[in-house]
């Protein structure tokens, strides 16, 4: 039996399909869990404006009353970032969301499986999940992993979130078969620091390069890929800074128990206040950033 995927499209998202005009997938999780007030609500609005500054189309995707959404208005950006109430959705949750009616923000997971059903191919996003540190105990690995080896669509990011074990989190992306390709850049970014010193698996140097790789990975049966571009130098912070941070969040985490999906917000706050903001600051600059850039290649893709 045919299964029914609908997605509602926003109006501008609709028209840009209707005229074959590039469009772009943001994440919502971001606004809901990710970014405290009111950052969250202006970070998603720089996000969505990068994207018109670049020809393309944004569509924020989340789940509004039970129903799947591409592209949403000021109005109901402002409902996510406001409501305390949302719940945080990966791929595994849509379906208790849609048959309770509830408004969820997507995480990369959730973005990735809604976007493939809206019809959109490029997904801008902060960082992309991964193998937690101790995950050989806690078995912590995200669902972004595993939605990236079915779902073909390509995520724009600035690596995987620095609290991750990011040579695990290449290794499972390798078992994969998920391209982790280097906007610029032959080493993994590692998000609030420019680079892991890990290597990527293949390295682009202008948009139209991204999409013509794109292509082929696409045109020979290939799923999910990541095209990681590093933080600007002047926001990127100093890799033993945050380091040390980490640590004591880490500590911290232990100490009140902290794991499974609540870990990654509560690190991520945590870093928030240790490094007096910077985090911040840094996430909200390379969340518009990857906005731009996957733009640039939506635009690019034939």
């Amino acid at each position: 039996m045919a299964i029914e995927r609908p997605v509602q499209l926003g109006p501008e998202v609709a028209q840009a399909h209707a005229s074959r005009r590039a469009v772009v997938a943001l994440e919502s999780a971001i606004i809901t869990h990710g970014l405290p007030r009111p950052l969250n609500l202006e970070t998603a609005r720089l996000a969505e404006a990068a994207v018109r500054e670049e020809g393309a189309v944004p569509a924020t995707v989340a789940v509004l009353r039970g129903v799947p959404r591409a592209g949403l208005s000021h109005d109901e950006l402002r409902e996510l970032a406001e409501s305390g109430s949302v719940r945080k959705a990966s791929s595994r949750d849509l379906a208790a969301v849609l048959a309770q009616e509830r408004t969820a923000g997507t995480t990369v997971a959730a973005t990735m499986r809604l976007a493939q059903w809206a019809g959109i191919g490029v997904f801008a996003t902060g960082g992309i999940g991964g193998v937690h540190r101790g995950a050989a105990e806690t078995w912590d690995v995200s669902a972004d992993l595993t939605e990236l080896a079915r779902t073909p669509v390509a995520v724009v990011c600035a690596g995987a979130k620095s609290i991750l074990d990011l040579p695990r989190t290449l290794e499972v992306l390798e078992t994969n078969s998920v391209p982790v390709v280097g906007y610029k850049t032959d080493e993994f970014p590692a998000f609030y620091v420019r680079s892991s010193g890990l290597p990527v698996s293949a390295r682009v140097d202008s948009p139209e390069e991204a999409a013509r790789l794109l292509g082929h990975h696409w045109r020979t049966s290939g799923k999910g890929i990541v095209l990681a571009q590093p933080l600007d130098a002047a926001a990127a912070l100093d890799p033993a800074e945050l380091a040390q941070a980490l640590a004591v969040a880490e500590s911290q985490a232990a100490a009140l128990n902290v794991r499974g999906p609540a870990l990654t917000p509560f690190l991520l706050a945590q870093l928030a206040v240790l490094t007096g903001g910077r985090t911040l600051r840094a996430n909200q600059a390379l969340v518009v950033a990857n906005a731009r850039l996957a733009a640039q290649v939506a635009r690019a893709l034939p």
